[in-house]
């Protein structure tokens, strides 16, 4: 039950919202016993953001949020997928990105919960 939620002051045109889909669909087998079978993403484009009381830079923050937890290894690999791929698809620096990890044992899904 991953899902992944990106909010970012970066234009995010179709083409660029199809490479992170596929990108963080590939990524999340670091985490283990999570697949793209389960992951759902949302991105949210164009949000006034600033970092460091600056918006004129690309920022992002990304939130990872998955049914259990993972050992800390595997957020440190995610952290650095997660990095390369907002890098390489929206320009956001490292140094202007927040990834944030939730781990929770209650979730709901086809009415009832796991």
């Amino acid at each position: 039950m991953p899902f992944i939620s990106t909010k970012t002051n970066v234009t995010v045109s179709e083409e660029k919202e199809t490479q992170l889909k596929e990108r963080l669909g590939q990524a999340i087998s670091i985490l283990p016993g999570k697949s793209e079978s389960w992951l759902m993403v949302a991105i949210e484009g164009d949000v006034p953001m600033y970092f460091r009381g600056d918006d004129s830079q690309p920022v992002a923050f990304v939130d990872v949020k998955t049914f259990g937890g993972a050992p800390r290894n595997a957020y440190d690999k995610m952290t650095t997928e997660l990095t390369g791929i907002y890098g390489d698809i929206l320009g956001v620096a490292p140094d202007h990105m927040y990834i944030r990890y939730f781990g929770s044992g209650d979730w709901g899904w086809n009415g009832s919960n796991f």
